[in-house]
């Protein structure tokens, strides 16, 4: 690397972010792009600050030079009123999970959307999306749900253990893209939704290493019916692993996490990272054993 190199700070704030394979996603490609590129965590834990502390955070990262933060749970609602202008996706999402600092302005990006959707295409090319199920309501099921939408889902029915947020990210979507393109359950409705539909899409942490288990019963898995998780470690889940052996194309939850990164990398940047190369290095990262981790 050349003293001439463009150079960036970035850093990702959130809670227990310690395990987050973010950073070194972020670096090693910039090393391979030849790039001066840091990437420091700012764990509100080990500062001992609250989630509300998040607006200090960017205030300290805006004075000391920073060109971006990623910016994980519980803090991607909570920093949105610090921000000078948000992008389109993450104003609709109401979640900010990318800063970018530039010009004296901080705009709040989502790439979670983003990532899945192209996770998406590049995993399940061709795969139908008529009739979609999406187990979980929450911000990261709020993501993946914008995502198959813009992706072209006619019907999405939104399941979740708590059915007043399923009926309202329901409405939520409606508003963005018309109100028969989703409706909202409860969770226990979960074998009258598949029994028609093309693809199940499971945004809960069951098959987390804390959160063993399947999110379903087994026997709702047939062939014919495509599956996506976005739990990452381990990358076989207990979902994905069944819904393999039961004939269903699968989509695990590693090309969400990368491609997140990917564009998170473009924003701060303005440079196009190696796309393969990243899932590459995200394999080897993810392969070593350890606690789950987050990404932003």
């Amino acid at each position: 690397m050349t003293s001439g190199a463009q150079s960036f700070l970035v850093g990702l704030v959130g809670s227990g972010i310690g395990p987050s394979l973010t950073p070194p996603m972020h670096e090693r490609e910039a090393d391979e792009l030849g790039l001066r590129y840091l990437y420091r965590r700012l764990d509100l834990d080990v500062l001992r600050r609250p989630a509300t502390a998040v607006g200090e955070v960017l205030a300290a990262a805006r004075l000391t030079g920073f060109d971006g933060l990623n910016v994980t749970h519980p803090c991607k609602q909570l920093v949105i009123p610090h921000l000078d202008e948000l992008s389109p996706d993450a104003a609709a999402l109401g979640a900010v999970n990318t800063v970018v600092l530039r010009a004296g302005r901080a705009v709040g990006h989502n790439t979670d959307w983003s990532g899945f959707a192209r996770a998406f295409d590049r995993g399940l090319p061709e795969a139908g999306l008529d009739e979609v199920v999406l187990l979980g309501a929450g911000g990261a099921g709020a993501a993946v749900a914008h995502a198959l939408l813009t992706l072209g889902t006619r019907r999405l029915t939104v399941l979740d253990v708590d059915a007043a947020r399923a009926d309202r990210l329901a409405g939520e979507l409606g508003e963005r893209f018309g109100a028969a393109r989703a409706t909202g359950r409860d969770a226990g409705s979960v074998a009258a939704a598949l029994a028609g539909a093309d693809g199940l899409v499971h945004a809960t942490p069951t098959g987390m290493a804390a959160h063993p288990g399947l999110p379903l019963d087994a026997d709702l898995l047939r062939p014919g019916l495509w599956v996506a998780d976005i739990v990452y470690r381990p990358l076989e889940t207990e979902l994905v692993r069944t819904a393999r052996a039961r004939g269903c194309r699968v989509l695990d939850g590693g090309g969400m996490a990368v491609f997140q990164a990917v564009d998170a990398f473009r924003l701060f940047t303005g440079v196009e990272p190696d796309a393969d190369r990243v899932v590459a290095h995200f394999a080897e990262l993810v392969a070593d054993p350890g606690p789950d981790v987050r990404v932003p």
